[in-house]
C-alpha cells in the first residue's frame, strides 16, 4: 500500500477564461471545483492505476469535507486530521492560449495538538505501507524540518520514501536521505543559491543531491522532459508532445508514476517513459489528477 502525506491540500478552483488581462475585468467561461494539493493529485493518479493508498493530512471546513468526499468515492483509505482551520483554496486561471496562471492561499494556522494529532495518523499507517511519498507546502504551524523528520521515521519502519517539496522543506528533507527525490529546475535553482543555464548545471545540482544521500533524483524540466540520476546512470527522457490545457498537477503525475515503477521494480528507462506518458496526458486535461487513459496508453506506445 501507498501512503500519500498532504498537510497544505486545497480545493482548486479551475477557472477557464479567453484571455487573462491584469488590472481589468475579467469573465470566466466555467469554473469548477476540484480537490487539490500535490498529494491528493498524487493519490488520485494512484487510484486511477487501482493501487491502494492510505491517505493523511490536515482537513477543514467545508473544503476539507469536499476533499474527503472525494477521497471516499475513489476508494482511498483516508486518515485525515481534523482541524479548526478552513481548508485553504487555490484559484488556477486557464486561458485559451494554454497559459495557466495559479493564485495560493497560504493555508490555515495548525495548533500544537492537530500536529501531534496527525503524528500520530502517519506512525500507525507506516505499519500498513510499503512506500511514502510527502508533497507539497505546509500550513502555518508546522515546523519546517516536518518532512525530515517523516522521513526519518519512515526510514526506521522499512518504509521507502519519495520527497517532492520546495525551498527549506527540501533542503530539510535531504538531510534525512528520501529514496526518491523529485526537485523541477526552480527547486534546484534554489538549492544552488543562482540560475542554472543549461543541463550540464542541472546535472551538476542534481549529483549534490546523490551526495547528501538522496537515493535516486529525477529533475523535471517541464516541456524538456525528465532526467534520472541514481549514482551509477545518468538518463533523459524527452517530453510527449500534446496540446496543453492545464499543467497543474503535471509533477505530481510524474511522483506518483515514479512511485509506481520503483515498487513494481521497473527498470529506470521504463519508469521515464511511463511517467513522460502520463505528466503529458495530465497536462492534456482540465482537472488535474485525472487522466485520459487511452491518451496515456498511445503516448507511451
Amino acid at each position: 500500500m501507498f501512503l500519500t502525506v498532504t498537510l497544505n491540500p486545497a480545493v482548486d478552483r479551475n477557472c477557464e477564461i479567453d484571455v487573462l488581462k491584469p488590472g481589468e475585468v475579467n469573465r470566466l467561461t466555467k469554473s469548477a471545483r476540484v480537490a487539490g494539493g500535490k498529494g491528493i493529485n498524487v493519490t488520485k493518479i494512484l487510484r486511477q492505476f487501482h493501487m491502494p493508498v492510505a491517505a493523511v493530512g490536515f482537513l477543514g471546513g467545508s473544503g476539507g469535507r469536499l476533499i474527503e468526499e472525494v477521497m471516499e468515492k475513489l476508494g482511498v483509505e483516508g486518515y485525515f486530521t481534523r482541524i479548526k482551520g478552513e481548508t485553504r483554496t487555490s484559484v488556477n486561471v486557464l486561458s485559451a492560449g494554454g497559459c495557466v496562471t495559479e493564485i495560493l492561499e497560504p493555508g490555515p494556522v495548525i495548533s500544537g495538538k492537530e500536529l501531534e494529532a496527525f503524528r500520530k495518523q502517519f506512525s500507525g499507517c507506516l505499519e500498513l505501507c510499503r512506500m511514502t511519498v510527502l508533497s507539497g507546502s505546509i500550513p502555518q504551524g508546522v515546523p519546517v524540518d516536518i518532512y525530515a523528520r517523516l522521513i526519518e521515521e519512515c526510514r526506521r519502519a522499512g518504509c521507502r520514501v519519495c520527497l517532492d517539496a520546495s525551498g527549506e522543506l527540501l533542503r530539510q528533507g535531504l538531510t534525512a536521505k528520501p529514496d526518491i527525490v523529485k526537485p523541477n529546475r526552480r527547486e534546484l535553482e534554489y538549492l544552488a543559491g543562482r540560475k542554472l543555464s543549461g543541463i550540464d548545471e542541472i546535472k551538476e545540482e542534481a549529483r549534490k543531491l546523490l551526495e547528501q544521500g538522496a537515493g535516486k533524483v529525477v529533475v523535471s524540466l517541464g516541456t524538456e522532459g525528465l532526467l534520472y540520476m541514481d549514482g551509477e546512470r545518468e538518463l533523459y527522457q524527452g517530453a510527449c508532445p500534446v496540446r496543453t490545457v492545464n499543467t497543474v498537477g503535471c509533477g505530481d503525475t510524474v511522483v506518483a508514476s515514479l512511485c509506481m515503477s520503483e515498487l513494481a521494480g521497473e527498470e529506470a528507462d521504463i519508469a521515464l517513459k511511463k511517467a513522460a506518458a502520463l505528466a503529458a496526458a495530465n497536462a492534456s486535461t482540465k482537472e488535474n489528477g485525472n487522466v485520459p487513459m487511452d491518451l496515456y496508453l498511445d503516448l507511451l506506445a
